[in-house]
């Protein structure tokens, strides 16, 4: 009987140890640089005008609800898809925007990392497609910024919407841990 308890508690613990909810840098790190990025894209707002022009965006909210009942990895997928798109967003011209160099600087790296790490928790290394839908998205994010000349409130525009999805994208991850 004893070495059935034995037998049972060694395959949960293998099990729990090669599922992405056990992945030691979401454990650890995740939610300390979540907080970070939006520290920061916060801090941005202080050092801007805030004034906003009006765009036709529509955030995905559909994509999000999607990707919330969807696997552990899928929804890690997802959420570094975002991540990823949101630091190659912030690395186009934003000159015209207020914001501290340094401070955007930092924003990219923390938000990188994020992205690395959380890329790492994925068992088959997103080998999957990226989601079309989310990727035409932020191309029309990014047509924005160029239609308006990358102008400080094109750049408010999208520095709000970044900070709802880095939202949208801790609540997903975050799913996972609990």
């Amino acid at each position: 009987m004893l070495s059935r308890m034995l037998l049972v508690l060694l395959s949960l613990s293998l099990f729990s140890s090669a599922s992405s909810l056990s992945c030691r840098w979401m454990e650890h790190k995740f939610r300390q640089h979540s907080r970070i990025s939006l520290d920061l894209i916060e801090m941005m707002a202080h050092n801007s005008t805030n004034t906003t022009e009006d765009a036709e965006v529509e955030f995905p909210h559909r994509l999000y609800n999607q990707a919330s009942k969807a696997s552990a990895e899928d929804k890690l997928i997802f959420t570094v898809q975002i991540l990823e798109e949101v630091a190659a967003l912030f690395e186009k011209d934003h000159s015209n925007a207020s914001w501290e160099e340094s401070t955007v600087d930092h924003f990219l790296i923390v938000v990188t990392q994020q992205a690395d790490g959380l890329h790492s928790c994925i068992k088959s290394h997103g080998h999957k497609k990226k989601n079309k839908k989310l990727q035409m998205y932020f191309k029309r994010l990014s047509h924005i910024l160029e239609q308006k000349g990358h102008s400080v409130a094109s750049w408010e525009l999208i520095r709000k919407e970044m900070k709802t999805h880095l939202m949208r994208a801790d609540q997903l991850a975050s799913s996972l841990l609990n």
